[in-house]
């Protein structure tokens, strides 16, 4: 498990990313960054589109970014918002780190306040769907 730390550095890196979001439509800005079993770090924002259904998370975001570079296995991955609380992956970003946890899969859920909660994957998903 991670130390509050390198979890603090997870938090700043997701912030430091969620800048870059393009959400002109909503101005709801998420950053995301996933460490993968090989210790990479891969980040991603979320990018809107005039036609809503296009947009794309944060956290599909990192972790395509994460699988066009090889990554095969999510060891962590951290999401920011702008929320009261920590910010929780949506159900399409929960089936797609589905595709790519383990049973060790650590998930940081955050808001720019650094408020954090940690969860394995598992714990927040337990039925997902896989082939």
């Amino acid at each position: 498990m991670l130390n509050k730390k390198e979890i603090l550095e997870l938090i700043d890196e997701a912030i430091t990313v969620r800048e870059g979001a393009y959400a002109k439509f909503s101005n709801f800005k998420v950053g995301a960054v996933l460490i993968d079993d090989k210790g990479d770090h891969y980040t991603g924002c979320n990018v809107e589109n005039s036609s809503y259904g296009l947009s794309m998370c944060g956290e599909r975001n990192a972790i395509f970014h994460a699988v066009s570079k090889g990554m095969n296995k999510i060891k962590v991955i951290a999401v920011v918002g702008d929320t009261e609380g920590p910010i929780s992956p949506c159900g399409a970003c929960r089936q797609v780190i589905n595709e790519f946890a383990t049973d060790e899969t650590v998930v940081i859920m955050a808001n720019i306040k650094k408020e954090y909660k940690v969860v394995k994957f598992i714990d927040m998903f337990p039925y997902g769907f896989r082939l």
